[in-house]
């Protein structure tokens, strides 16, 4: 027997779906009525690709994390819920790379692959990014590349993966489906566009050896749409620059490059209580000159913030609660100068939305 709580979540999105789409009620109610029989029958439904399509960028728009939402009505789908052969999904996954990438233009994509049953996740796909790099523990303790995936990194070793062994080294995609062993596939070089960074006035700062990739594809979020989960749903907006600068390269548990960036600066960090202010906006404005300057798609906190602001404008004329956590839309730099700031934000779930899940390899 199909869930109470299921059931109405299936119920409460087709008439979302039927509101915001314009659908007579004698259509809205031919559709509820199949869909509970199908509840009814098989514990199940199955939305069409319009349902899924809405569904999915009515997701983007409630998720309180995102600060890019304003462009949740240009969301592309890309409905692939028959597929669950790591082979086959892996093939997919270089076509979303292609798609999203797009030569820089970078455009908002979601792939939906096959939805969990009553015995569990379909296919898991374990990276938390279609592209990250790897974290290599040392003999001494630290970290080599990124710490963020070192976990990631000691699995993909023990699958076979060997590595170039260096700070920027992109890492394979893993794939897992129920009941069977996890399939490890090459990193994704060829579909994958990486910036090199460069400063508009400061000529030392490619000595650094500081690059990222174009696109944030996030894959281990589960898009949960009337009461069904899609437990591999890999979808992508563009960065925002902090993201990378702040938080990426800056963050002390990440990449940490505030204080190589203020040493090559002349600051002296023992006397300069803002030497890391003033490494970090210079970091900063090398990640938006060097994107910008490759032709890839990006946007500055401050620009996003007022776009979020129009965002939360036109959802509250729609009639709309606007649900954020306050701790992520407020940009990791410059907050107090941004318009997000200055509002105290209601965190609350709205359905759909993608959410977080165990990670793979402690599912299967």
């Amino acid at each position: 027997m199909v869930a109470e709580d299921s059931t109405r979540e299936a119920l409460d999105f087709l008439e979302a779906f039927a509101l915001e789409k314009k659908i007579d009620s004698a259509t809205h109610a031919q559709r509820a009525q199949a869909a509970r029989e199908e509840l009814a029958s098989r514990g199940s439904w199955t939305p069409t690709f319009d349902e899924l399509e809405h569904g999915a960028r009515m997701a983007w728009r409630n998720n309180a994390r995102c600060i890019g939402r304003l462009f949740w009505p240009s969301l592309k789908v890309r409905d692939l819920r028959h597929i669950s052969e790591p082979s086959e999904v892996y093939r997919a996954l270089l076509e979303h790379l292609d798609t999203a990438t797009n030569a820089g233009k970078i455009q908002p994509f979601l792939t939906v692959f096959a939805p969990a049953t009553s015995e569990g996740s379909a296919v898991r796909i374990w990276n938390h990014q279609l592209l990250s790099y790897a974290g290599y523990e040392q003999p001494d303790g630290t970290i080599l590349g990124d710490p963020k995936n070192v976990a990631f990194t000691r699995h993909a070793l023990a699958l076979g993966w060997r590595g170039e062994g260096i700070r920027f080294d992109l890492l394979p995609l893993i794939i897992q489906k129920r009941g069977c062993e996890p399939v490890l596939f090459p990193p994704p070089h060829t579909q994958t566009l990486e910036v090199s960074l460069k400063h508009p006035s400061l000529p030392w700062f490619p000595d650094l050896g500081l690059k990222w990739y174009a696109v944030p594809i996030l894959s281990d979020m589960r898009l949960r749409l009337g009461g069904l989960d899609f437990p591999a749903a890999p979808f992508n907006g563009w960065y925002m620059g902090t993201e990378i600068g702040s938080r990426d390269l800056g963050d002390e548990a990440r990449y940490d490059m505030l204080p190589a960036v203020a040493e090559k600066m002349g600051i002296d960090c023992g006397t300069d209580s803002l030497w890391k202010d003033r490494a970090l906006v210079e970091l900063n404005a090398a990640v938006i000159f060097s994107f910008e300057e490759s032709g890839v798609r990006i946007v500055d906190h401050h620009r996003a913030s007022s776009e979020f602001m129009e965002f939360a404008a036109r959802e509250m004329k729609a009639g709309r609660a606007v649900s954020a956590e306050w701790s992520w839309i407020v940009p990791p730099m410059s907050g107090s100068a941004t318009p997000v700031f200055h509002k105290l934000w209601e965190n609350s779930l709205q359905l759909p939305d993608y959410l977080p899940q165990p990670h793979a390899w402690d599912c299967f």
